[in-house]
């Protein structure tokens, strides 16, 4: 294997931020575009100031030009456009409607809270909460009923703000690893976002691309030290998922480094507004329903899904306990187990920022205890650190495999997803 050996620089405007294990382990490269970028497809145009230091200095050099992951935004296109065209060819053989063979999974239950919102009352079914729209957040169903009230059918909007919202997310990891990798990683790491196989979900109408993209750039901001900036991305991440909330430890750990190291109080901003959009959802639930355990008694029966610790424990003492035993879902869990402890590795070894680092680990720890949605692709995509680390971590044929492999499953499970009903998302 062909590894990347960290730079010694630390980035411009990241004074302040503590990293584990050391000091950031690279600075954006500066000058003309690398011969080594060049060959990860990666474009830097112009001089428009993407970063810089929160602190009132100069932009840097590398700050200054727009960079553009080309070669991971045309993968995403292909992935994008080859899955429509699967499901074209389904829908014609079975006589469906193009828009039933996308309407799947939960994102009829976000179509459903934009077209209808949520209930006034928690559903019952034989003394039980039953399944209903509370259990998704507002955001990005709030952002389809805005599109849809322009003439756009809900689903048409809701697939578009999918899409659009993947593609935001892969352009906001690569900045985000360009802001302590370099360049030429970062579009590595973005290329390996846009095929994994997680991101099939940006084919459907799910919130991920939305919250993703929020969590990216809020981290962004945080060793940029722009406090406000990342408080706000945060309350609009948390708004969009409950996973975002990890989020806001990211948010106090860099505060209170900030605060440690430079008596910056105002740093305190950003875990303060970073779980807004979560509680104000909770809020707004008590004064609707009457309960402010209305989300989580909708997740525990409803989806029949809560925390467990013991549950990783679980889904990989049955695997070595009988490997031929476990179901397909069981086999995608276990392997989801191994990634992640691979990524979560790797992310350690490249010594990222803390704050990235926290948010990363914290979002497979969250998964990892959900019984009984796991560390499937979809949450593994979330944590979106572990797979920067193998971007910034590996080149040359390395990449090259990883990236194959990457196509090859993600083909696999997004037929799973699309064409059959033997594993959720």
């Amino acid at each position: 294997m062909v590894e990347a050996g960290p730079p010694t620089a630390v980035p411009p405007g990241a004074a302040g931020i503590t990293t584990v294990g050391g000091p950031a382990t690279g600075a954006a490269t500066t000058g003309a575009a690398t011969t080594g970028a060049a060959t990860t497809g990666v474009a830097t145009i112009g001089a428009t100031t993407i970063g810089g230091p929160a602190t009132g200095g100069p932009a840097t050099e590398a700050g200054r030009r727009r960079w553009v992951p080309v070669t991971a935004l045309v993968a995403y296109a292909l992935c994008r456009g080859v899955t429509l065209a699967a499901v074209a060819v389904k829908t014609a053989v079975t006589h469906q409607s193009f828009a039933a063979g996308l309407d799947i999974w939960d994102g009829a239950w976000f179509l459903q809270a934009a077209e209808h919102g949520w209930p006034a009352h928690l559903p019952m079914t034989h003394g039980h909460v039953a399944a209903s729209q509370i259990a998704f957040f507002p955001l990005y169903p709030l952002l389809v009923r805005v599109v849809a009230a322009l003439g756009v059918p809900a689903l048409a909007a809701a697939l578009a703000l999918s899409a659009l919202g993947g593609l935001a997310a892969v352009v906001a990891v690569g900045l985000l690893a360009r802001r302590f990798a370099g360049e030429e990683a970062a579009g590595r790491a973005a290329l390996l976002m846009a095929v994994f196989p997680g991101s099939f979900i940006f084919s459907l109408a799910y919130a991920e691309g939305l919250a993703i993209t929020c969590v990216a750039l809020g981290l962004l901001a945080l060793l940029d030290r722009r406090w406000l900036v990342a408080g706000l991305l945060g309350a609009a991440a948390t708004a969009a998922s409950p996973v975002a909330l990890v989020f806001a430890l990211s948010c106090a750990w860099a505060a209170v480094g900030a605060v440690r190291h430079h008596r910056a109080w105002r740093a305190l901003v950003a875990p303060v507004l970073a779980p807004v959009g979560f509680l104000a959802y909770m809020a707004y639930l008590r004064l609707h329903t009457g309960t402010l355990m209305a989300w989580r008694l909708t997740e525990r029966d409803g989806w029949h899904s809560g925390p467990s610790l013991l549950y990783p424990f679980r889904v990989v003492g049955t695997f070595l306990g009988d490997p031929l035993g476990p179901t397909l879902t069981g086999y995608l869990l276990v392997a989801g187990t191994a990634v992640a402890v691979v990524g979560v590795v790797l992310a350690v070894r490249e010594r990222q920022p803390a704050p990235v680092l926290v948010y990363g680990i914290g979002a497979v720890a969250l998964a990892a205890v959900s019984q009984p949605v796991g560390l499937r692709p979809r949450f593994l995509l979330l944590a979106f650190p572990l797979i920067v680390a193998a971007g910034t971590r590996y080149t040359g044929w390395t990449h090259r495999v990883l990236v194959v492999v990457s196509v090859v499953l993600l083909g696999a499970v997004t037929a799973l997803e699309f064409f059959s009903w033997a594993v959720f998302p």
